[in-house]
């Protein structure tokens, strides 16, 4: 069992960070993710002094009643101030310019829920100080426990170096962990346009023996049949444009932005739900992606009968809920016990894109 040292090296939570500090706190970025990092922010009484946002993103906007301003303008005004990123970026340029910038100020990246409302503070991990311990014993290489070690500090501190400390190639799981073929039977839950299919294609000489897609939005779901259409897979596909869930039926839909869209119990519009168990119907399964924003448990669930039946390679988004890191492994060890369990970080910040891969 994983001594609590080295999985937590953190002191303190971000939150009562800020609670104790006296320097001004502005947050860099608008939209959903500083309206959720201003809602924790209400809740711990830490004022917000300001909101800024990159040059060209300014041009004399307001958001929740602060002038959205630049850099330059919080430099000339507070002199020293704690930065707070308040939206998501994997590309390289961005990416640099972050460090720059948080080479300069105290900078952090606050990890606020995709989906759920568990804070990932300092109770949080101690309340489940068991589970991380024990998924960290299942750990099957070294990777992995670099990766969950410090997914677990980022997440309690929002601290940049913990992400780029553990941050690996997408090539490398794909050739260390995953090692497609050309004979994958390939079902991806949350396959978006088909990107993902793409990615699996660099790796399996653009051949696979059969897709079966599930993607609930209409408009990613028609672009999804149009990609498969010009990789010459259409005669292998069976797309279907549901939401994957433990069973058939209909639920609340959230049409968001891009991959941001995701079952919802209270707004969205009302959408097919399926498992991936139903659309086989027992047929061979060897590779099983999925990201469907929160919904993950369910979508396990419904996977249950097509694990217990064919043992599929398993790369399963693990970054939407606070309690993905340790329910979802858990889940699939009840599932099936003898999966051997890694832990993967691409290139994000904050930490999404954070997946855990279950190997037979």
């Amino acid at each position: 069992m994983a001594d609590t040292i080295e999985l937590m090296q953190e002191q303190e939570d971000l939150w009562t960070h800020l609670q104790n500090s006296d320097k001004p706190v502005v947050i860099y970025g608008m939209g959903d993710g500083a309206l959720k990092i201003m809602r924790v922010m209400e809740r711990y009484n830490i004022p917000l002094r300001g909101i800024f946002a990159s040059d060209g993103f300014v041009r004399g906007h307001s958001f929740e009643g602060f002038p959205v301003k630049h850099l330059a303008d919080m430099e000339e005004e507070f002199g020293d101030f704690i930065i707070l990123m308040a939206f998501a970026i994997h590309d390289e340029t961005t990416t640099a310019m972050i460090h720059r910038i948080a080479e300069k100020h105290e900078f952090y990246a606050p990890d606020v829920p995709v989906a759920g409302d568990n804070l990932f503070t300092m109770d949080f991990y101690r309340e489940h100080q068991k589970e991380f311990e024990e998924v960290y014993s299942w750990l099957a290489d070294e990777q992995s426990r670099i990766v969950y070690r410090d997914i677990l500090n980022f997440k309690v501190s929002g601290k940049l170096h913990y992400l780029t400390h553990c941050e690996t190639p997408i090539e490398e799981a794909y050739d260390n962990i995953i090692q497609p073929d050309e004979r994958e039977d390939y079902a991806d839950l949350g396959a978006y346009k088909g990107d993902t299919i793409q990615e699996l294609l660099r790796f399996t000489n653009g051949q696979v023996n059969s897709i079966c897609a599930f993607e609930p939005d209409r408009k990613n779901y028609k672009k999804l049949c149009l990609n498969v259409e010009t990789m010459g897979l259409s005669e292998k596909a069976n797309l279907l444009n549901v939401a994957a869930y433990k069973e058939s039926g209909t639920m609340l839909f959230s049409n968001k932005a891009g991959r941001q869209s995701a079952l919802s119990k209270t707004e969205g519009i009302e959408t097919p739900v399926d498992s991936l168990d139903n659309a086989m119907q027992g047929a061979r399964v060897s590779f099983v992606n999925m990201d469907v924003e929160g919904g993950e448990k369910e979508a396990i669930e419904g996977c249950r009968k097509t694990i217990e039946l064919w043992k599929p390679k398993m790369l399963i988004s693990a970054y939407h809920r606070s309690e993905d890191l340790y329910a979802l492994p858990m889940q699939m060890r009840e599932i099936y016990p003898a999966y051997r369990i890694y832990f993967r970080h691409y290139r994000y910040i904050p930490a999404w894109d954070t997946n855990l891969y279950c190997i037979p």
